[in-house]
């Protein structure tokens, strides 16, 4: 790509307020005695838009990047005509993650997933050479294959067997991609867990999760191509969590957006859902508990394997640490909320009928969630309303395509040896 001026930018501790220099891939303050995020605080506090070419860079001011990778696209907002007139709603507007051309969202791996690929891809430097190690329910993994794969960057990638299906391509991949599995049974916490141990090689290095800043601040580009499209900051915020990274970004780009001054002073209520059965986090916030309830882990693989949202099935979120989901909650007077697969199903087949294209379960469940709410009268008509779309167009994508599917090199069991795993991993790079 053209040549690119570093993005300016210090790194912050939530829980203290510490300031610090960024050393090169900080996802933690080492000094700080409690669990909690870092945030970015960038240089630039007026948001300038670069040119659309540009992708998702054209938010570059807020993103904490050394480089523009190939390929990226921006999320795409516009103003909803059909669902809007169905929910008697004036001012929705959807923020779509995707593959739609007719409005010009070209996500090809169909996922607001490819916000953080292409974010954090871009953190790290041009002449790393350890491998970038990613743990995924699916979409995740698919975005970082793709971004991987066209930018020749090393990538040891930990999904659950029964979801391997999610990782479908155009064309086949750069070897430079590799992919592990526990076995049938296993869920995201069992690809978290075996991912874990591949880091036990020094030839490979986390990419953090919800406690990397570029993963978070990738995901925030939906907010800021809502706001810098509507030309304020939105009343209300609805999304589908399984970890609720995205809704914990919202947030904070909420905030700078605020400092930005031009768009508005208000915190917009995130308005997050679960996909039940699985619903831990509901659970906690139902309580008003800033610490997951005890649970079993038997009843919550059942439970994931239940929900159509795979992607929403994570056991282990940023929820309780500072900076987390319920602070977020708590300061913006948001909600959790809990939609069924039926409900779901039947917010996917509203939004295909009314606004023209097929959209993901998790996306469904944020849609059924927003309809909940303007059923029980939570949503003034004429409040300015986002709905991230976090997912969709699929169907449209693959139509008329042969794909091509990523194979593990190696399925491990739900309890493996950690040597065994180091081992085997640390030869697929060789």
């Amino acid at each position: 790509m053209k040549e690119f001026t570093p993005t300016s930018y210090t790194l912050e501790c939530v829980a203290t307020g510490r300031e610090f220099e960024d050393e090169g891939w900080m996802i933690e303050d080492r000094e700080c005695p409690k669990p909690s995020l870092i945030r970015a605080k960038y240089a630039k506090k007026q948001l300038e838009l670069g040119p659309a070419e540009h992708g998702l860079y054209r938010f570059a001011d807020w993103l904490p990047v050394k480089r523009m990778l190939a390929g990226s696209s921006a999320p795409v907002t516009y103003k909803s005509k059909g669902l809007a007139g169905y929910l008697g709603l004036e001012n929705l507007y959807i923020t779509f993650n995707g593959y739609y051309p007719a409005i010009g969202a070209t996500m090809t791996t169909c996922s607001f997933k490819e916000t953080e690929a292409y974010s954090v891809c871009a953190r790290a430097a041009e002449d790393e050479k350890r491998v970038l190690v990613v743990a995924s329910a699916g979409n995740t993994a698919r975005a970082f294959a793709k971004v991987c794969s066209d930018n020749g960057i090393r990538l040891l990638l930990s999904v659950p067997a029964e979801n391997i299906n999610a990782l479908w391509f155009e064309q086949p991949l750069n070897p430079c991609v590799k992919l592990i599995c526990p076995e049938y049974g296993g869920d995201y916490f069992d690809a978290i867990r075996l991912g874990d141990m591949a880091l036990k090689s020094p030839k490979f290095y986390a990419e953090g999760g919800a406690k990397n800043i570029a993963r978070r601040d990738g995901m925030a580009t939906t907010v800021l191509s809502a706001v810098t499209t509507i030309g304020r900051i939105p009343d209300y915020y609805f999304q589908a969590v399984g970890s609720g990274t995205g809704a914990i970004a919202a947030w904070e780009a909420n905030q700078r957006l605020i400092e930005d001054g031009r768009f508005g002073t208000n915190l917009m209520k995130l308005m997050v859902s679960q996909n039940a059965p699985f619903v831990p986090m509901y659970d906690a916030w139902r309580v008003d508990s800033r610490d997951m309830l005890p649970c079993d882990e038997d009843k919550m693989r059942r439970n994931a394997e239940i929900i159509d949202a795979k992607v929403l099935s994570n056991r282990r979120p940023p929820y309780g640490l500072a900076g987390g989901l319920y602070d977020a909650l708590k300061a913006t007077g948001g909600d959790v909320m809990v939609c069924t697969n039926a409900q779901a199903r039947k917010a996917k087949a509203l939004f295909r009928e009314l606004e023209g294209v097929d959209i993901y379960s998790a996306a469904g469940v944020a849609l059924a969630s927003l309809i909940k709410c303007v059923e029980a009268g939570r949503i003034e008509p004429d409040a300015t309303v986002m709905l991230n779309i976090t997912g969709g167009g699929e169907e449209h994508f693959k139509e008329g395509k042969e794909l091509w599917y990523l194979k593990p090199s190696h399925t491990f069991s739900l309890d493996p040896d950690p040597a065994d795993v180091v081992a085997k991993v640390e030869t697929l790079f060789d």
